[in-house]
C-alpha cells in the first residue's frame, strides 16, 4: 500500500474566504451566521443563514467566466486554485495521473431555480443555452478537471450531506491502490435559494431562529434544526514520495477512510449508530498507536435534535468509555450546514487542528444536552497535542462517511 499525504488546502466559507482566513475565525469563534441578504425572507420562518461575505470570484476567474458558471462551480474553481497555489502540483504531475473527487449535494440549484422562474414567466425559448451546463451535478468536478488538465478519473461525488468527507476518501484509496499519484478532492454548495429554504424547512430539518448566536446550536439542549451555510473546501491529495520528490509541503497524512449506509431512512439516522460507528471505527484503525486524548474528532454536529444525540451514540459505540476522552466540536457552529461542502471544509480544520495543536470550539454551546455528555470543546478553543483527526459527516439517505489523518512522519 501506497502512503497519501495532503499537499494543498482551499477554502471559501462563512467566516473567511481563504484556508488562513478561515482558520482565524474558527479559533477564535466567528459566527458565520446572519440574516439572508440574497433575498428577501421577511415573510419566511427561516430567516438566517451561513453566507459568503465579501466573497470577489473575480480573484480566481474573469467576469465573463463566471457569469457561464453556476455560484456552485464558482466555488469549487475559487478553491480549487487557492490548494493548486498552494501545493505547487500544477504542472508538476502527469495529466493522466491526476484525479478530480469532488462534489456536490444539490449541484447548480441557483441555476435551476432561476430557470424554472423564466419557462413558468417567459416560456421555453428563453431558456439559456447554459442552463443545463451551469446545472448539473458533475459539472463543478468536470470544470476543475477542465482547468488543471486533469485526465485521470473525473468522479462526481453525491451523497447528500457526506459529499466532502466521500470524495476525499475515494480520491485517498484512488491514490492507495495506485490508480492516480494525485487527486484534487473536495465539496462545494451554493444552495441557499428560497426554494430550497422552503424545501428543508418543510422537512423540519432548518432551526427558526431569529438570532444568529442562538441558531445553530450543536450538542446544546436549545437545539431545533440546522442553519444552511455556502462554500467550497478543496484538498490536494498525492502519493507521498511523489511529493516528498518534488519537496512539497505536507500538511498530514491520510491514514483511514470508513464509508456505510444506515439502509433505515430517508432522512433520519438510525438510532442505533450500527452503521456509522462502523464507518468511525474503520476511519480509526488508521491512528493505532495513537493516544484517545490525543485526537481531535471533528463531529458532524448539525444541531438537529436527532441527529446529534444520534451521532453521540455512535461516537460511544466506536470508542466505547474512550470516548470520553476524545477533543470533540462541532465547527457548524460557526459556519452553519454547508452540505455537499461540510465534510471538505471540516476536514481542513482536522487538518490544521492537528497542524497548529489547537482544537476549534464550539460555539454558543451554553446548555449541553445531557444526552450529548461527551467533551465537545464548548465555547473556547483549546490548545491540544493533537497527533491525529477524525472528521465525520452523516447525510440524508442514511449515508455515513469518516476520513482519518495523522501527524506527517518519515
Amino acid at each position: 500500500m501506497r502512503r497519501v499525504v495532503v499537499t494543498g488546502l482551499g477554502a471559501v466559507t462563512p467566516i473567511g474566504n481563504t484556508v488562513e482566513d478561515f482558520w482565524q475565525g474558527l479559533i477564535g469563534g466567528k459566527n458565520g451566521i446572519d440574516v439572508i441578504t440574497r433575498f428577501d425572507v421577511s415573510d419566511s420562518k427561516f430567516r438566517l443563514a451561513g453566507e459568503l461575505k465579501d466573497f470577489d470570484p473575480t480573484k480566481y476567474m474573469d467576469k465573463l467566466a463566471a457569469k457561464k458558471l453556476d455560484r456552485f462551480s464558482i466555488y469549487a474553481l475559487s478553491a480549487t486554485a487557492e490548494a493548486m497555489a498552494d501545493s505547487g502540483l500544477d504542472g508538476a504531475v502527469a495529466q493522466e495521473e491526476l484525479a478530480v473527487y469532488y462534489g456536490s449535494g444539490v449541484g447548480g440549484f441557483e441555476t435551476f431555480c432561476e430557470s424554472s422562474y423564466t419557462l413558468a414567466e417567459k416560456g421555453a425559448r428563453r431558456i439559456s443555452p447554459l442552463f443545463i451546463p451551469k446545472m448539473i451535478n458533475n459539472i463543478g468536478a468536470g470544470n476543475i478537471a477542465i482547468r488543471y488538465g486533469a485526465e485521470g478519473a473525473c468522479v462526481a461525488v453525491s451523497t447528500a450531506c457526506a459529499t466532502g468527507t466521500t470524495a476525499i476518501g475515494e480520491g485517498y484509496r484512488a491514490i492507495l491502490h495506485g490508480y492516480a499519484t494525485a487527486a484534487i478532492c473536495g465539496g462545494s454548495e451554493a444552495a441557499i435559494t428560497p426554494l430550497a429554504i422552503a424545501g428543508f424547512g418543510s422537512c423540519m430539518a432548518l432551526s427558526p431562529a431569529e438570532d444568529p448566536e442562538a441558531a445553530s446550536l450543536p450538542f446544546d439542549s436549545r437545539r431545533g434544526g440546522f442553519v444552511m451555510g455556502e462554500g467550497a473546501g478543496t484538498l490536494i491529495l498525492e502519493e507521498y514520495e511523489h511529493a516528498k520528490a518534488r519537496g512539497a509541503k505536507i500538511y498530514a497524512e491520510i491514514v483511514g477512510y470508513g464509508s456505510t449506509c444506515d439502509a433505515h431512512h430517508v432522512t433520519a439516522p438510525s438510532p442505533e449508530a450500527k452503521a456509522s460507528a462502523k464507518a468511525i471505527k474503520d476511519a480509526t484503525k488508521g491512528l493505532e498507536g495513537i493516544e484517545t486524548q490525543q485526537i481531535y474528532y471533528n463531529a458532524h454536529g448539525t444541531g438537529t435534535p436527532m441527529n446529534d444525540k444520534i451521532e453521540t451514540t455512535a461516537i460511544r459505540n466506536a470508542f466505547g468509555e474512550e470516548a470520553k476522552k476524545l477533543h470533540i466540536s462541532s465547527t457548524k457552529s460557526m459556519t452553519g450546514h454547508m452540505l455537499g461542502a461540510a465534510g471538505a471544509i471540516e476536514a481542513i480544520a482536522s487538518i490544521l487542528a492537528i497542524r497548529n495543536g489547537i482544537v476549534p470550539p464550539t460555539i454558543n454551546l451554553k446548555e449541553q444536552d445531557p444526552e450529548c455528555n461527551l467533551n465537545y470543546t464548548p465555547n473556547v478553543a483549546v490548545e491540544a497535542s493533537i497527533e491525529g483527526a477524525l472528521s465525520t459527516s452523516l447525510g440524508f439517505g442514511g449515508h455515513n462517511a469518516c476520513v482519518a489523518f495523522k501527524k506527517i512522519k518519515d
